[in-house]
């Protein structure tokens, strides 16, 4: 293993920050939430790259967790051997710089296994099943998918209550709804559908639809029902925000005003999803982020 894949595979999992709805350590949060937060974020972003076959080409990654050569493409062996590692995050010294990076905000923090474990398993959900059929199900995937991060970033920052996590459930599950209807086109590309099927049943949308260039009438009115659930979800999870102060509330306030501003870009286009992810602009950010720090909208 070289010097070179080490830092290759760390610096490209974590360049992906900035393409986030949401920001993941702005700079006005104390050095050491940052450095957490990152390191978080740095496993979150790696564990996605696995399981939607993301990896940056030249298979160090795949090195890096011990993956023999003739394995290195399959996801299922490579999140095993990512978990395998994150394990030793807790009970020895782990191989991915990304996952030796973890290891002292794990320690500083007190942080458990679980949160991690639950990224890991909705990676493994990812190569299993590719399609849902009701809401309900999405969110048990979204429990495993989105939750556990809001839960670490309330953990990093030793604000957990069981009320902030309800809060921080809502607020997780909601993104990660948005997410979906802004790469409704890129997840049917990897064979993927989060739409509930039920849904689409309900206002008549078939599969080929979500293939079009365009979306028609249809299409467009469920993905705004499944935006205002989106919508609903935030709206619940808000309060958390009004629940901390300082610099913390600054950083949920963004968070919720990241979904709320991508919901405004889905809105802007008509709904129309499929040319491309409806992606919000700097100033809409900081318009929803004013609302929700004044606990309006």
């Amino acid at each position: 293993m070289t010097a070179t894949d080490t830092a290759d595979a760390e610096r490209g999992t974590l360049a992906k920050a900035a393409d986030e709805n949401f920001p993941v350590a702005p700079f006005f949060l104390p050095r050491d939430w940052r450095e957490d937060l990152v390191a978080v974020y740095g496993f979150a972003r790696l564990v996605d790259d696995i399981g939607d076959g993301d990896l940056a080409p030249g298979g160090a990654d795949a090195r890096l967790l011990g993956v023999p050569a003739g394995e290195a493409e399959d996801r299922l062996v490579l999140l095993d051997a990512f978990e395998a590692d994150l394990r030793r995050v807790f009970d020895g010294t782990p191989r991915h710089p990304l996952l030796r990076r973890l290891q002292p905000t794990v320690r500083r923090r007190s942080l458990t296994p679980e949160p991690f474990l639950g990224l890991i398993a909705a990676n493994r959900q990812d190569q299993l099943v590719t399609r849902y059929e009701t809401y309900d199900d999405l969110l048990a995937y979204c429990e495993l998918s989105a939750n556990p991060v809001g839960r670490l970033v309330l953990a990093v920052t030793g604000t957990a209550t069981p009320e902030r996590v309800r809060r921080s459930d809502a607020i997780c599950t909601a993104l990660q709804i948005v997410e979906h209807l802004q790469d409704v086109t890129e997840d049917l590309g990897r064979d993927r559908v989060y739409l509930p099927a039920t849904d689409m049943k309900r206002f008549h949308v078939q599969e080929a639809d979500l293939a079009a260039a365009t979306a028609g009438a249809s299409l467009r009115a469920l993905v705004a029902f499944e935006a205002q659930r989106a919508r609903d979800l935030l709206d619940e999870g808000a309060p958390l925000v009004g629940s901390v102060h300082g610099r913390l509330r600054l950083l949920l306030a963004g968070f919720v005003a990241g979904g709320r501003a991508a919901l405004h870009a889905i809105a802007a286009v008509q709904h129309d999803v499929l040319p491309g992810p409806p992606k919000p602009g700097r100033l809409r950010l900081l318009r929803e982020a004013g609302v929700t720090l004044r606990g309006k909208g």
